[in-house]
């Protein structure tokens, strides 16, 4: 089984991007040059301190924006060398960028709002609003999760990921009981939220505009998410202290929000708005609509400036106080798979789908944990561009793993990425792991209700 899975990692990363470009040349198969073996090794070892940074104290961000970069820097100097077309190269690096740069620029336009608000006081009323009515830090580690589950369809999982983030260590910043398991909770709650919803995550947002299911097809998934969701939520809220907060209403000044912070909220929600309709109905990239929420950002804070001051709310202050590390993050680790691809290690992705292989469930329940390693993402768009023979079933069943999935390692996905910058020191690797074996039994519950549901009892659409 182990064979396998790193069988199907290798042929799934592979299939991250398009490489040749439109040059109509194809990209010779290196794999099995220095140039491909050593590229592996640097992608394992770096992965390797990206999973270990609490252990080394190194941030996320360097090992991945390191590997991402010196890979392609290699396989360019190895194009030259043996007198290879560097226009491949090219062709494929500008080909990624505009892969990455999709997430890069949604990421930073939500991360600018989420610092905005944080500015403009709406985070630390929604604390005194939640911890002033005496809630216990169980019932906030419940509220959080089920808003997330709740909001992620809507809202995507990686912005209600850092929203709730951000209300958790609002509310406590230093007992670890609490806001650990709550992390986890709320990045399996929006990663399980999301993949009911055809605008939800990246993945099933990729598969909705592939066509490989209708906008109501999504909803279908919603058993699957939900239980699998709440039965890790039962397990790790065994872990919640049942005390309450710190908090003497006697003492405490009920905070104030800003001018303006209500407009900051409306625009935060139409922000997302533009976003979806920018990609489904303009067929623009979703990251459109998001800059173009900030720009509108940045012209009401103009209007606050002219009215209370240049120090009210100023919007590169927001963009200053972002979690860089994400960012680069996230641009490293898809720059390394997408290195990975263009050397060649591909080959078997449609292989595996056959049934004298392991067929098309075994493979799909293999991308779950796959998305855990490698983000999901890159492997979601792997499976859309093997494009294996694969019912409405079948389709559903990987957009849920690829999605819940990724809340197995703490890495797998945007929303745990995001968390992991929002609440840095606290909720890591390692913390996640000690915890990854609720959100494997939550994962087993989607995929058998997924099998009950749509095998058994042949429940798919209407």
């Amino acid at each position: 089984m182990f064979k396998t899975l790193i069988t199907l990692l290798l042929s799934s990363v592979a299939l991250f991007a398009s490489a040749g470009g439109n040059t109509g040349e194809v990209a010779p198969n290196i794999t099995m040059t220095w140039v491909g073996f050593a590229c592996l090794f640097i992608f394992v070892i770096g992965y390797y301190f990206i999973a270990a940074e609490e252990k080394y104290g190194i941030d996320k961000a360097k090992p991945a924006l390191f590997i991402g970069t010196f890979m392609f820097l290699l396989v360019a100097i190895y194009y030259a060398i043996n007198g290879l077309s560097l226009d491949l190269v090219h062709t494929e690096a500008q080909h990624l960028i505009l892969e990455i740069a999709g997430i890069f620029f949604f990421l930073f336009v939500a991360m600018t709002y989420i610092e905005s608000l944080i500015h403009m006081g709406v985070f630390d009323r929604l604390k005194y609003n939640l911890v002033s009515k005496g809630y216990s830090y169980r019932k906030l580690y419940w509220l959080t999760g089920i808003l997330a589950f709740f909001l992620s369809p809507v809202a995507d999982n990686l912005t209600t990921a850092l929203i709730l983030s951000t209300v958790l260590i609002t509310i406590e910043r230093e007992k670890k009981e609490f806001l650990v398991p709550g992390a986890i909770n709320i990045v399996v709650a929006a990663n399980a939220g999301g993949a009911w919803s055809p605008f939800g995550d990246i993945t099933t947002l990729m598969a909705w505009t592939a066509g490989k299911g209708t906008f109501t097809d999504f909803f279908y998934i919603f058993p699957s998410a939900v239980l699998g969701y709440l039965a890790t939520a039962v397990i790790l809220a065994r872990f919640v202290p049942d005390t309450q907060p710190d908090f003497d209403a006697t003492k405490e000044v009920k905070p104030k929000m800003h001018e303006g912070a209500k407009v900051v909220m409306a625009l935060g929600i139409f922000t997302i708005f533009c976003a979806v309709m920018s990609h489904q109905v303009l067929h623009l990239p979703a990251m459109w609509g998001m800059l173009f929420g900030l720009s509108l950002l940045k012209l009401y804070a103009y209007s606050l400036k002219k009215k209370f001051g240049s120090e009210h709310f100023n919007v590169f202050h927001s963009i200053a106080k972002i979690e860089n590390n994400t960012l680069l993050f996230f641009f490293g680790i898809l720059a390394a798979v997408g290195a990975l691809y263009f050397i060649g290690w591909l080959g078997l992705a449609v292989v595996v789908y056959n049934p004298d292989v392991l067929g098309p469930t075994w493979s799909n329940i293999g991308v779950g944990f796959l998305s855990a390693i490698v983000d999901n993402v890159p492997v979601m768009s792997a499976v859309l561009k093997a494009n294996p023979d694969m019912g409405l079933d079948q389709w559903m069943l990987v957009t849920l793993t690829a999605g819940v999935g990724g809340s197995l390692i703490s890495f797998g996905s945007a929303a745990g990425v995001g968390v992991m910058g929002k609440l840095h020191g606290i909720y890591t690797f390692g913390s996640h792991m000690k915890y990854a074996w609720a959100i494997l039994i939550g994962y087993i519950i989607s995929v058998s209700v997924w099998y009950l549901q749509y095998e058994v009892l042949g429940i798919q659409h209407a």
